[in-house]
């Protein structure tokens, strides 16, 4: 990478990282502490609230992207950053549950991964987007695995409300980054987004792409309905949950290493497809400690397998998708594809409350690794080369 790249994709995975901090450091502690507002004793409305951030960023998503392409990446990112600081201001004030979900709701408004990632793509060269995107990729997994350290430390010194404060804080700071620290954007072109959006939707391997990483979040939504609760059931208290999640985050990212090297050696399917395996079973063996007393010792090498496979898939599918869609078609396909991640968000929240009330926490986990393992036959015939080996794969 050039200095200039260099400077684009650290400021821009800067971004990505503060954004999503703000937002996964609810999850861990969400379903255990919005209880206490009126209203939160029903399951299905946690998860709502929880998830609805995911639909409207869903929505969001490419009238982000192409108003980006009309009005400039760095204008509408920082529009959404506002926005998404608004809304976070709001939840940290919310008395009830349904001034929580509105500020959730306003969070997920401020939709800006697909301008994000559109602003990198045309700050790097043709040659370099796989580093890119796989900082990207690596610096989202790393957040993920970083809120669900401090989370349940911060909740305890904050409060909960004091977790948005911090959220809103954090998506101001990413306002500075991107006037500040991200390279100049060159002049904003018109593009044919509705036109190529058919082209992306009938591209098969960036569909198969574009289910994986729905089900990936999905399933990473869904987890955390059941798994704090699993934790507390072990014996292990909320504020010491940390205990178990430092360590087997800190030890996924030997794994992430080893990843990396694989992916230098041409091997990145097979761990592709071998962090999925990972999640499938780690679902299977969640769902034998839930029929029975959940035993630390186990959940914890569980979530350790885990974050091997999502951090690993967080890497690795921006990779990927850089890899696979044709030029004329990037943007639009990373809007696309950033669009499937958000909906995920939202229906693993909604699904996974669901069915923890209705049929309990094993329904869940059966459910979630049916889902994983139907994504793992689908991508098993995907094409993970380079663009000119992608271009005719279209269904």
């Amino acid at each position: 990478m050039t200095r200039t790249e260099l400077r684009a994709s650290v400021s821009l995975a800067g971004i990505f990282a503060l954004r999503m901090l703000g937002l996964f450091l609810v999850l861990p502690v969400f379903v255990l502490e919005a209880r206490q507002y009126p209203g939160g004793e029903d399951p299905v409305w946690l998860g709502l609230a929880m998830g609805i951030y995911g639909l409207t960023q869903g929505l969001l998503q490419l009238p982000f992207c192409m108003a980006s392409d009309r009005f400039g990446h760095k204008r509408v990112i920082v529009l959404g950053l506002i926005v998404f600081a608004m809304g976070s201001f709001w939840a940290a004030m919310a008395t009830d549950l349904t001034q929580l979900l509105i500020g959730r709701s306003l969070q997920g408004a401020g939709a800006v991964s697909a301008a994000v990632t559109a602003l990198l793509v045309d700050l790097t060269r043709d040659e370099v987007p796989t580093k890119a995107m796989a900082l990207v990729g690596g610096s989202i997994g790393l957040v993920f695995a970083l809120s669900l350290v401090m989370s349940p430390v911060l909740t305890a010194w904050t409060g909960f409300s004091g977790l948005f404060w911090l959220t809103g804080a954090l998506a101001l700071v990413g306002v500075g980054v991107v006037i500040w620290g991200a390279p100049p954007a060159p002049p904003p072109e018109l593009e044919q987004g509705l036109g190529r959006l058919a082209d992306v939707l009938a591209h098969a391997d960036l569909m198969r792409l574009n289910l994986g990483v729905f089900v990936l979040h999905a399933v990473q939504l869904a987890m955390w309905v059941a798994v704090p609760s699993l934790l507390v059931q072990a014996g292990l208290g909320k504020a010491q949950h940390w205990q178990v999640y430092l360590p087997a985050v800190v030890l996924s990212f030997l794994f992430l290493g080893v990843v990396f090297v694989l992916e230098r050696r041409g091997h990145l399917k097979k761990v592709f497809l071998l962090s999925i395996g990972l999640i499938v079973l780690v679902q299977a063996a969640l769902l034998l400690q839930s029929l029975g007393t959940p035993g630390l010792g186990g959940l914890a090498a569980l979530l350790w397998v885990f974050f091997c496979g999502f951090n690993a898939l967080e890497a690795t599918q921006p990779s990927l998708a850089s890899r696979i869609a044709p030029q004329a078609m990037r943007g639009t396909a990373l809007g696309v594809y950033n669009t499937f991640q958000s909906l995920g968000f939202f229906a693993g929240a909604l699904a996974g409350s669901w069915l923890v009330k209705s049929w309990g926490s094993p329904a869940l986990f059966l459910c979630c690794g049916v889902a994983v393992l139907v994504w793992l036959m689908v991508a098993w015939s995907m094409q993970a080369g380079g663009r000119s080996a992608s271009l005719a794969q279209t269904s």
